[in-house]
């Protein structure tokens, strides 16, 4: 199918090949992937980084996104995790960003909580989105102007606007240490003013649940591109704000991410700016000094 759109408007059409092409790609990396899991034991753990792992089934399940999209899309790009991670975001033509197997520490200890996703980009904006839970069999998708769907529903961000019952989605910079005291000021904040926060490992599933509205809002220091493609459009058409820890609207790139329903992602925002954060590590100080005495 042609690719290219030489206004710069997107085509309906086209959008909805590709979020097809994406659901059926998703879908056999998912079964590759779930395919795979009772041999666990004997797979070969390749490690990337510190706590940063890729395993044979990521990169099958890539090559089978690969050629799914290469067969309906000849002429688009490709930007995935394992084979292409350097390929530029910037331009005209239809490019599909893809996270073959987001969770891949969880998959290799059995936890059920990983999946597939897949965005969809033409002229540097996101026009689809795909993320499935392969555990779950939970299928979310997302096609610019349309609405944000899970297995064929149509959901919203939550109505939440109370931080005091707010359930908080994170991610731990663990290919960042550098980042960690940042991030313990901004955890410390966080945590005492929600009903609670929780990490489990998949920042794909837990830009979806945001967009389901299990969570009432996400934040993330560093995420990648494949990580974050599918989740902000997911969010955006249910409803949501998906931004930089500057408010800048989020990008598909290497950057930190806030998410949440308009009324928790400005409380959010603000809780984890410089300010607030120098600000509560100063209340704390001060709380230790006094306790000294």
């Amino acid at each position: 199918m042609q690719a290219n759109s030489s206004s710069g408007e997107i085509d309906p059409q086209l959008s909805q090949a590709a979020l097809d092409t994406a659901v059926v790609a998703a879908q056999a990396a998912a079964a590759l992937i779930g395919a795979a899991s009772p041999g666990l034991g004997s797979l070969e753990w390749i490690e990337k980084g510190a706590a940063d792992f890729v395993t044979e089934i990521d990169r099958g399940a890539e090559a089978r996104i690969a050629e799914i999209i290469a067969t309906a899309f000849p002429d688009a790009i490709l930007v995935a995790e394992e084979m292409t991670p350097e390929v530029t975001l910037v331009g005209e033509k239809l490019t599909f960003i893809v996270d073959p197997l987001d969770g891949t520490t969880n998959f290799l200890h059995g936890y059920p909580q990983y999946a597939v996703s897949i965005g969809v980009m033409q002229s540097s904006e996101l026009i689809a989105a795909v993320v499935l839970s392969v555990a779950r069999g939970d299928l979310f998708t997302a096609r610019l102007g349309h609405g944000t769907y899970l297995n064929g529903d149509r959901v919203r961000v939550s109505s939440q606007s109370s931080p005091a019952r707010a359930l908080i989605g994170t991610g731990f910079p663990f290919k960042n240490p550098e980042k960690l005291d940042e991030y313990i000021v901004q955890f410390a904040e966080v945590n005492r003013r929600t009903s609670g926060i929780r990490r489990a490992g998949s920042a794909a599933l837990d830009l979806a649940d945001v967009a389901c509205g299990r969570f009432d809002g996400f934040w993330e220091l560093v995420l990648a591109p494949w990580d974050v493609a599918a989740g902000i459009l997911l969010i955006r058409e249910a409803g949501g704000i998906v931004t930089d820890l500057s408010g800048a609207p989020s990008s598909v790139s290497h950057n930190s991410v806030v998410a949440g329903n308009p009324e928790i992602h400005a409380w959010l925002l603000a809780s984890l700016s410089p300010p607030a954060s120098s600000l509560a590590t100063e209340a704390r100080k001060h709380g230790e000094q006094r306790k000294s005495f």
